[in-house]
């Protein structure tokens, strides 16, 4: 039987940082995520180094009424922590809901829309280093995107 969308929960996940605003910002992400609607619940976790833990984040899901919980991975590409932590700590937290069913879910990458961020980027860079476009949101204020 396949799970409807109101009873899915899904567990955003980053790798994590010591820096609070690196955190923020995948919070940040996740609430305009969530915004978009369909699932009971869509929550951040950070796979080390912050909280939400992925293990606090899928007990969140479990209370919020979720039956089944995606792990969705907030990484470019497979690695060590989609192949091997993410399923162990996915099993972990799982553990301690029978009869709450999971998946990892597959990383962003390789995908076509990568491609097309990474030239809107770059072209953005570029056009605010000539002075033509103001600094994006992500560097705002850093003073980074310009030609040394």
């Amino acid at each position: 039987m396949s799970p409807t969308e109101e009873q899915i929960g899904i567990v955003i996940v980053d790798h994590g940082s010591r820096r609070h605003e690196a955190n923020r910002r995948h919070e940040l992400f996740v609430e305009e995520w969530r915004q978009r609607g369909g699932f009971r619940m869509v929550v951040p976790a950070h796979m080390e180094l912050a909280e939400p833990s992925i293990a606090m984040a899928f007990d969140a899901c479990v209370a919020g009424g979720c039956t089944t919980v995606v792990i969705a991975p907030y990484f470019l590409w497979p690695g060590s922590h989609w192949d091997r932590d993410l399923p162990d700590l996915a099993a972990e937290a799982s553990g301690r809901h029978p009869g709450v069913r999971y998946l990892v879910a597959a990383p962003l990458g390789p995908h076509p829309l990568l491609a097309d961020i990474v030239e809107q980027r770059v072209e953005h860079c570029l056009a605010h280093s000539a002075g033509n476009a103001p600094e994006c949101d992500v560097c705002v204020g850093t003073g980074r995107c310009r030609l040394r």
